[in-house]
């Protein structure tokens, strides 16, 4: 074989393995951008049951106003959060309030028996569990992403296609309301 052919070929190697490793950053890129939507198909979910919730409590404890405004301001909040990380803090503030209310519901064995309240508490439990296996999902593809990104050579693919480190979407290590899931069960 001549000189020329050895260098063909290893060109011809390089630019495979360029492209191979670009669309494998392409596929990791778009796999965490649905796992993200995905998260936000499920908190919106969670956000359209909240007013229902509130509405169903206030029924039975109208002198609880604080906590109701606590909860439609931190739904608010958590609704017009953009980014990772401002998605992440609001969701955890509006996990506390919930805590907050069912606290409130607590306190009112009429309101535990009431069916419609019952519903909305299953269907709230279920759309937790979904937000959790949602943040699971998109947290492993971004590390998976981070990782590909950072290890070498695949970097140097990363860095000149100009591919960025995507946030994971944690909860805040100093917020220890969040840290524990939300409380639907009566």
């Amino acid at each position: 074989m001549s000189i020329t052919v050895i260098i063909l070929i290893i060109l011809a190697v390089i630019v495979l393995w360029a492209v191979f490793s670009y669309n494998s950053l392409v596929a990791l890129t778009n796999r965490a951008k649905e796992a993200w939507a995905d998260i936000n198909v499920q908190l919106k979910r969670r956000y359209d049951l909240i007013p229902n919730l509130v509405e169903s409590v206030k029924g039975y404890a109208a002198h609880e106003k604080t906590t109701f405004e606590d909860v439609t301001e931190a739904r608010t909040r958590a609704m017009s959060a953009s980014g990772t990380a401002d998605k992440a803090a609001a969701e955890n503030a509006l996990a506390g309030t919930l805590k907050s209310l069912f606290a409130v519901a607590e306190n009112y064995p009429e309101l535990k028996a009431n069916e419609n309240f019952l519903q909305l508490q299953r269907e709230l439990s279920d759309t937790e569990d979904k937000i959790q296996a949602a943040r699971r999902f998109y947290n492993t593809t971004v590390m998976s992403l981070n990782t590909a990104e950072q290890s070498f050579p695949v970097n140097l693919i990363a860095s000149s296609f100009g591919f960025k480190p995507m946030e994971l979407f944690e909860l805040s290590a100093n917020d220890a309301a969040a840290s524990e899931p939300v409380k639907v069960q009566f």
